[in-house]
């Protein structure tokens, strides 16, 4: 790191660069766009006609202003393609009304409307398919090692790792990694992350009383808020250098539950346990689709009660219906229904069930092989206690055992538990018979309730009926 008056601002300098060929391009395509309207279209040119150049005038300027109200974003390293979309929708329809404004007030006549839509029309697709070629252009150019931005990393916490990756794996994002400043070594950690030097290094380079070899962008901050005085000191470093500073929340266990924000009053906090079903219109939409879905189902079902029951009674005596008490949503304990698929015996609340267990009936084996035995479980969807996708409850005694052994066990619960699961179509299914594989299934559970969404539901489901066809090797 070195001081302002030497730092290179190469990085900047490029990003302005590109911005401002893309609005050139724009203003370019606009003018092509009118041309070739007013010679291929007599009726648009029968609109314009002597005043093409002032017309002409008119959609330029009105083009200034629309480029200064929306400027082009694709120079940036994360882009979002539907907030690109939505920016030059914006940015045509300004043009477009303001032209059609000025010159209404200037010329007052009418049937100007037609001819502008189909200049806006044509516009907004031209310009849509530029941005496209431009960034791909950009992509290209970064690969290359150009537009690139250099990062240094403070502390050794596996978080700066991961955000290492993040920035790297895509080499389009223009990232160039110079190394890391930390009192000790990043253990695991890619051969590429050079140690720089020590916090106190660090320190002495920013508090002025050394000279900086490096020459960051970004500084990417991981470490513990004791250390004020040196967070003080880079944040007014990069303040003073015009170096962009993001604090990297630190990463506690080994399963990372990210934190998210939350306001209250004037104040930001930081949860570790904020996700997608906690906003209301989620919940919502999630509870819609669980009822009409499972109301669905249970009509279905309802013929085929009778029917199963005579079977399961002549191969087995018994109730129909298995009922177990089962650790649900917040920690609260649920009563879980199933088809009876085992004779009654007395480890039905501790063990599970195994690949040859002796005690299921031929019946209650296919049953379960085919998953009809989770049918009944829909009519706990529709009573609320559980929800189509979620994590698959446990047995009480699991659960007493594993949130002993296994750190952020219980995190699992602030989902409703599911039928089917994320963990259950990605392999994890059925008997655990190592602790690394109940681990693997929390994992997993911990990030569907961190990645919720709809459609992820949708997926969820549809993997699961692949897998009933299919006939899961883990199903028994």
């Amino acid at each position: 790191m070195q001081n302002s008056s030497d730092k290179p601002i190469r990085n900047r300098n490029s990003n302005s660069l590109f911005q401002g060929l893309i609005i050139l391009g724009d203003f370019i395509i606009l003018n092509v766009i009118i041309y070739y309207l007013a010679l291929l279209l007599p009726g648009f040119s029968d609109k314009i006609d002597e005043r093409i150049k002032v017309y002409m005038l008119i959609c330029n300027t009105s083009m200034v202003i629309a480029e200064f109200l929306i400027p082009p974003i694709i120079h940036l390293r994360y882009l979002n393609p539907i907030k690109v979309i939505t920016r030059i929708f914006k940015l045509t329809l300004i043009q477009s009304l303001l032209s059609y404004i000025i010159f209404r007030l200037l010329f007052g006549s009418g049937g100007m409307f037609n001819a502008i839509l189909i200049h806006s029309t044509i516009l907004f697709c031209a310009i849509s398919s530029a941005r496209g070629i431009e960034r791909l252009t950009l992509e290209w150019y970064r690969k290359r090692g150009g537009n690139t931005r250099n990062i240094i990393f403070v502390g050794n916490d596996p978080a700066n790792v991961m955000v290492y990756k993040e920035l790297t794996n895509n080499q389009t994002l223009g990232y160039n990694p110079i190394g890391y400043y930390s009192n000790g070594t990043i253990e695991d950690g890619p051969k590429s992350m050079k140690k720089l030097g020590t916090l106190e290094d660090l320190y002495m380079i920013t508090s002025g009383k050394k000279p900086g070899d490096n020459h960051p962008d970004e500084i990417f901050c991981s470490i513990s808020h004791d250390e004020t005085i040196l967070l003080r000191s880079i944040m007014k470093y990069c303040d003073k250098n015009i170096i962009h500073f993001y604090y990297v929340p630190r990463i506690l266990g080994s399963i990372n539950l990210g934190l998210g924000s939350e306001r209250l009053g004037d104040f930001t906090l930081y949860t570790s346990h904020k996700t997608p079903l906690e906003n209301t219109t989620n919940m919502f939409i999630k509870r819609i689709f669980d009822v009409v879905f499972s109301s669905i189902v249970c009509l279905v079902l309802l013929p085929f009660i009778p029917i199963i029951a005579i079977i399961i009674k002549l191969q087995s005596p018994g109730p129909i219906f298995f009922s177990q008490e089962r650790t649900g949503f917040n920690g609260k304990t649920f009563k879980c229904i199933k088809f009876r698929s085992m004779h009654v015996n007395n480890g039905s609340d501790t063990v599970q069930a195994t690949k040859n267990d002796p005690r299921k009936f031929p019946f209650g084996n296919f049953m379960r092989k085919s998953n009809v035995d989770e049918l009944p479980q829909f009519f706990n969807v529709l009573r609320g206690d559980m929800s189509i996708v979620g994590p698959r409850p446990h047995m009480l005694y699991h659960t007493k055992i594993y949130s002993d052994l296994i750190d952020k066990y219980m995190v699992r619960h602030f989902s409703k538990p599911g039928i089917t699961g994320y963990a259950q179509v990605t392999g994890f299914r059925g008997e655990t018979k190592e602790l690394w594989q109940m681990e693997e299934r929390v994992k997993r559970d911990i990030w569907y309730i961190e990645n919720w969404s709809f459609w992820l539901d949708i997926k969820i489901i549809f993997q699961t009926a692949v897998s009933i066809i299919k006939k899961d090797k883990n199903a028994y």
